[in-house]
């Protein structure tokens, strides 16, 4: 069992990789970190020493002044070198770097350097380092106008606000959820290396993003239908747009009934992909689900009953809930990373009809329980 410690902790790359170390305990204890170590030598001493793993994610990405940024990011390294020196820590050190390092910029300068002040200490201690160049990275909760292209894209097409593309050229992407499984393949094979170029695994044109994503605003968020998606990215990227919601206020979605003496009738979901089509019964006071998919796509649609569903961003405090009613039929949709269930509030049976893009395999099931 390693002992894993991530400075920037609750940044975009390290609240991924902390919740996915959280899905194996048998594997991984997760050391905390508070950002504030930084500014307290005996408790960044503290940490480094709990720690048999540490990924350095910790960095100023933008700033007014570039001086700034680059004074900061070597401080944060020389700040943990010296700890690391202090403590005698043989920790296994991973460093994420930028392809910005052979760009004429300030931003780049620091993050080779930072590295190569890492590799100095691994060298001299006989420790071991992963010196990591990351590609252009994108995914949920990504913060706009600061992580990713596709965060601000997302965040502005979801709150009426249009894009616009300043430099249409091709960018070569990972999904963070495809960086974080690379993260966690370093940690286990735990070998040296200086340098390590993660490899990307797309490459898109900035206008082809944003057409796609225009396409999803379009069918999915004003109309509820769910899109083709033909590849990995697609799905990758739609499960991205789909965070951007402000989910407490878009959800529950009405269904359109249409009516006539011989009774009603109403679509629930309308495809561009399959997947699986279920339907359950649920007792008065009985609650199910209380688990939270990475990549699934999941409706909950309520055709008769009364039922209270809720929602938890599994590192969040905050619960979301949303009441619906089968005599006004509403779906709910469950994004990525949010911990759900669904309780029958009524005193009647709850017909429930569940849609998910993928059969349910017991051997993959990318389901994990936890209590909203």
């Amino acid at each position: 069992m390693k002992r894993i410690g991530i400075t920037g902790q609750n940044g975009f790359v390290g609240s991924h990789l902390y919740n996915t170390l959280g899905l194996n305990p048998e594997k991984f204890v997760r050391i905390y970190f508070e950002k504030e170590f930084f500014e307290n030598s005996e408790k960044l001493d503290e940490f480094v020493k709990k720690c048999d793993v540490i990924v350095h994610l910790a960095a100023m990405n933008r700033h007014s002044d570039a001086e700034v940024i680059y004074n900061t990011n070597i401080n944060l390294a020389e700040k943990l070198i010296a700890s690391l020196e202090k403590t005698q820590s043989k920790a296994h050190i991973l460093f994420s770097s930028s392809s910005q390092e052979e760009k004429d910029n300030l931003y780049g300068k620091s993050k080779k350097e930072g590295r190569e002040l890492f590799a100095e200490w691994a060298k001299k201690v006989g420790g071991k380092f992963t010196g990591m160049i990351i590609p252009n990275v994108f995914g949920a909760f990504g913060k706009p106008n600061y992580n990713s292209f596709i965060a601000t894209f997302c965040h502005k097409l979801t709150h009426g606000e249009n894009p616009t593309i300043d430099n249409d050229g091709e960018v070569k992407l990972i999904y963070i959820g495809e960086l974080v499984q690379e993260i966690i393949n370093q940690i286990e094979t735990a070998e040296t290396k200086d340098l390590y170029e993660v490899p990307f695994t797309s490459v898109n044109k900035v206008s082809e993003v944003l057409s796609k994503l225009e396409y999803y605003k379009k069918l999915y968020f004003d109309n509820g239908e769910i899109p083709e998606l033909k590849t990995k990215f697609d799905l990758d990227l739609f499960n991205t747009f789909r965070c951007y919601f402000e989910i407490k206020d878009h959800y529950p979605v009405k269904f359109a009934q249409h009516t006539d003496p011989r009774g009603a009738f109403v679509e629930v979901i309308r495809l561009g992909i399959g997947g699986q089509c279920s339907f359950s019964t649920t007792v008065p006071g009985i609650t199910r689900g209380n688990h939270f998919h990475t990549r699934k796509i999941e409706r909950f649609a309520v055709i008769k009953g009364k039922a209270l569903i809720q929602l938890r961003k599994i590192d969040s405090d905050e619960v979301l809930d949303f009441y619906l009613d089968g005599n006004e039929p509403t779906y709910v949709d469950m994004p990525i990373w949010y911990t759900h269930n669904i309780k029958n509030i009524g005193e009647e049976e709850l017909y429930t009809i569940f849609w998910i893009n993928e059969p349910f395999n017991p051997e993959d099931s990318d389901t994990y329980f936890v209590e909203v």
